[in-house]
């Protein structure tokens, strides 16, 4: 299959371009109308297919109901706002919750399903912090150790690639030196650390912040916090929720700008009510939830912020028109960041000859036309 654009993103720039997929698989880029293409799509952007690293679910599912057929059509429907890799995310809750929804990420892995890839799992807690637990549920809060965590990844069939935790809480940071040796990311979230704190976690082996801003130690001139350290160490990853709700634009504006092109991560940490109408009250992590006319969603007993219903396409659109964040600093942080966050840029993030044909077709208002996952149109 050959389709082609006026503007496709490659190198950091919009090229008119070809693109000729394979069997899943992008075979060779092309100058536009060089040859014959199967679709051409004139002035649309093309650009790579979105991954989230953080959402716990949408269209009333969540990954800790461990239901198979609700995952897969949450990534069966997630591809209409061009997510084409996704990481299922747990929420703190008991062992035997937890041991069940990473068994059943693996099953439907294992047996197959339809979309967007399931990249493998974020595993949110339940190693937080009390004070910035957020909507995660104070009681099934522990402190991490290797051999537990251990049998978690057995449940998971290896497929927990994503850990947040509260890394002042770990002894020694053992548990975040074991992680980091395995080849899986450790994310500093829910986090009461302080700078310095902060600091030694990178030194031993962290990597990324969760929802930079949210569930963290703030800023303060002469306490930096979590979010000193987030906008300081620019060779951290630091992920962000880009809804216009739980940061506001000038917030978001000056993480991407301090961060710098290569850093920065957009998730949307959608709830289980993303796609249902304003109003919808839910079970989360035993906690109610409401969706409020913005879209964010809130523990019905506090109004504490516990999540959103953000699209990811709109997420970009945000950052770009609303926030004033370059495209290229946009488009990255929910494309190759993500992947090399997770050390999958060999096969995703890019469009680029031999990767992985996933790929997107926007319309000037962000809205997805199509979206490509290995090569298949899914819309």
């Amino acid at each position: 299959m050959i389709i082609q654009s006026k503007k496709v993103w490659l190198a950091d720039q919009f090229i008119p371009a070809a693109i000729e997929t394979e069997q899943g698989s992008i075979k060779r880029i092309l100058p536009y109308g060089s040859t014959s293409a199967d679709t051409d799509y004139l002035d649309k952007r093309i650009v790579p297919g979105l991954i989230d690293i953080h959402c716990h679910g949408a269209y009333q599912f969540d990954t800790n109901d461990a239901h198979k057929e609700g995952l897969r059509q949450w990534a069966k429907k997630i591809v209409g706002e061009g997510v084409t890799g996704f990481l299922a995310t747990t929420i703190t809750q008991s062992e035997e919750v937890l041991t069940k929804a990473l068994k059943n990420v693996s099953h439907v892995v294992s047996e197959g399903y339809q979309g967007a890839e399931i990249l493998g799992v974020h595993f949110e807690g339940p190693y937080l912090d009390m004070k910035y637990k957020g909507a995660q549920p104070e009681q099934y809060i522990v402190t991490g150790t290797i051999q537990q965590f251990e049998k978690y990844q057995e449940a998971a069939g290896g497929l927990i690639r994503y850990v947040t935790m509260a890394t002042e809480t770990d002894p020694d940071f053992t548990l975040t030196r074991y992680l980091s040796s395995k080849g899986i990311t450790v994310s500093i979230g829910h986090s009461a650390s302080t700078y310095e704190q902060a600091v030694m976690a990178f030194a031993n082996g962290a990597s990324s912040m969760t929802h930079v801003y949210n569930g963290m130690s703030p800023f303060n001139h002469r306490a930096n916090g979590m979010v000193g350290a987030a906008l300081r160490l620019r060779t951290m990853y630091g992920e962000i929720i880009c809804d216009g709700n739980h940061s506001t634009l000038a917030a978001l504006n000056i993480f991407f700008l301090s961060k710098g092109p290569d850093y920065s991560i957009m998730v949307s940490d959608a709830l289980m009510a993303k796609g249902t109408p304003i109003g919808s009250k839910f079970k989360f992590g035993g906690n109610e939830i409401e969706i409020y006319p913005d879209g964010s969603a809130h523990l019905t007993d506090s109004g504490t912020l516990a999540g959103s219903t953000l699209q990811m396409n709109q997420g970009l659109r945000i950052l770009t028109e609303e926030a004033m964040v370059p495209f290229n600093y946009a488009i990255n942080a929910c494309t190759i960041n993500p992947a090399r966050c997770l050390k999958l840029d060999h096969r995703k993030g890019s469009i680029t000859a031999g990767k992985d044909a996933d790929f997107i077709v926007l319309d000037d208002n962000y809205d997805v036309l199509q979206t490509y996952c290995r090569g298949e149109a899914q819309l």
